[in-house]
């Protein structure tokens, strides 16, 4: 691994998500029945019951705000109609509407020669890491399938983290015009220097303007060991999702009987490593941008956790624990000197950014290879911004939202608050007076009453309006109270909102 040597938990915490490459697809098979099961708790494996009959399509179930579904399909020697699967989720793409059937010649401003490398677009004050997930296993070849940017400002505490799909079609330095997720590999056999990471981090520099400082891999071993290390994690699961799903982590996932369909949220789910791996990897039913929104998703809720948990000061225990499980150019004494800028961060400081249409378009290759060429101008524009300081952040940073949850669904508190940080808001929890709001209400206790800002919040939860309570107090801790209704809908897109 020429210059790497492995690192664990607390240097970019935030590097444990990436161990979330592509999951194996069973086949469905046309069999006639079904075992349902509803489980609470999110468990990866929950006991299933047997209906009397079939039902040919099967909404997700909720309990208490916290559902998952899973399908389970069985053979049978009677032949019978098959039934019809559950619908797809609300934040799924088709892979049928990204990749067209046939090739297609690349956009006239596509260069088939070499590309001409991008400018510098960050400076000396923020300090940039790229974070890989692999399924390398000893004696196998292997692709790095998650690949994630954090552009990290220390002091003023904002991060900016960039969805990179694993079919980026750009140069790679000595090698040509080729998917991104083979840089790795391809630096490893030819004795790259610094190795995999090393022609990785020059192939992003080239590609899109921006210097890595620090490369991480973690494996799909390791980042079960840190989940569940963390106590598990509470996933604010705002858009249900379905995928095929081991129905026990122990077998064997080459026999199609051992997989069933499986929905998790919306709600606030607790995951264990198992199922935290299968949300964040899974994309047999989805596609490569939505894993990226999952991933980025479980990132968020790690970070959190490792906050509240006081991670960042067990670094040195952390780091012989983990120390065969994620493997880093950083060692322990850049983590320890990166600590204490812990404190600056919350998930109101991340902003998100995902490398996904309009900024890339599909092609397939005159070799048959279904790619994504960058729309050169809209991908400049969106790693610019991501590059800079967000000037809504001096604004927002000073503004704390009250989440009430006044709406018969449970943890839907903590998926709007979710969607608050998502678009820059601090927030906090707070008990509404009763659970049968029809619409949502924001108080609005500021001395301005700025109606401009009412509006930002309210937009920001994608409702079309809201009732405004003005209640002006200079003293008041807090500069807002949302009060959600049955009106609110909580399944968002993070790369609708502005940062």
């Amino acid at each position: 691994m020429k210059s790497f040597k492995y690192f664990s938990l607390a240097a970019v915490f935030a590097i444990l998500l990436t161990a979330c490459g592509s999951a194996p697809a069973p086949q469905q098979a046309s069999l006639p029945f079904i075992l349902i099961t509803s489980a609470p708790n999110s468990s990866p494996t929950p006991t299933p019951f047997q209906p009397s009959l079939y039902t040919p399509t099967l909404p997700p179930l909720s309990v208490d705000g916290n559902a998952s579904v899973a399908l389970l399909i069985l053979p049978s020697e009677t032949p019978s109609p098959t039934p019809t699967p559950p619908a797809e989720p609300t934040a799924t793409v088709s892979f049928s509407q990204l990749f067209p059937t046939q090739a297609a010649p690349p956009p006239a401003q596509f260069p088939l020669v070499d590309p001409t490398a991008l400018p510098p677009l960050t400076d000396n004050e923020t300090i940039n890491f790229l974070l890989i997930g692999s399924d390398k296993r000893p004696g196998s070849s292997y692709r790095t399938d998650t690949l994630l940017i954090a552009i990290v400002w220390p002091k003023e505490g904002q991060v900016s983290l960039i969805s990179i799909p694993r079919d980026l079609w750009i140069y790679i330095p000595t090698v040509g015009m080729q998917r991104i997720n083979t840089a790795y590999q391809s630096g490893e056999i030819n004795d790259y220097p610094g190795g995999g990471a090393g022609l990785l981090k020059e192939t992003i520099t080239y590609n899109l303007g921006i210097r890595i400082d620090h490369a991480a891999m973690v494996e799909f071993d390791g980042f079960r060991r840190i989940v569940d290390t963390l106590g598990g994690i509470e996933v604010p699961v705002a858009c249900a999702y379905t995928d095929w799903q081991l129905i026990d982590p122990s077998y064997d996932p080459n026999n199609e009987n051992n997989w069933w369909l499986y929905t998790v949220g919306p709600g606030q789910v607790h995951m264990d490593g198992n199922l935290a791996l299968w949300y964040a990897r899974s994309r047999s039913k989805s596609s490569d941008f939505d894993r990226g929104r999952r991933q980025q998703e479980v990132l968020r809720t790690i970070f959190q956790k490792a906050l509240q948990t006081d991670t960042f000061s067990k670094i040195p225990q952390l780091y012989n624990d983990f120390s065969s499980t994620v493997i880093t150019d950083l060692n322990l004494a850049d983590m320890l000197r990166m600590a204490p800028y812990a404190v600056n961060f919350t998930n109101a400081n991340i902003r998100g950014y995902f490398i996904r249409p309009p900024l890339v378009n599909p092609w397939i290759t005159p070799g048959g290879a279904s790619v994504l060429l960058p729309s050169e101008a809209e991908l400049q524009q969106m790693l610019i911004e991501a590059a800079t300081l967000s000037p809504y952040a001096v604004t927002r940073e000073t503004i704390t939202v009250e989440v009430q949850n006044g709406a018969s669904f449970n943890t839907l508190e903590n998926l709007a608050a979710s969607r608050l940080n998502y678009a820059g808001y601090q927030t906090i929890m707070g008990t509404a007076d009763r659970r049968d709001y029809t619409s949502s209400v924001l108080v609005d206790f500021t001395p301005r009453q700025d109606s401009a800002q009412q509006q930002t919040i309210i937009t920001s939860l994608g409702l079309f309006s809201a009732n405004i309570l003005s209640l002006p107090d200079a003293n008041s801790a807090i500069q807002y109270r949302l009060i959600l209704g049955s009106d609110y809908e909580p399944c968002f897109q993070p790369q609708d909102l502005t940062h």
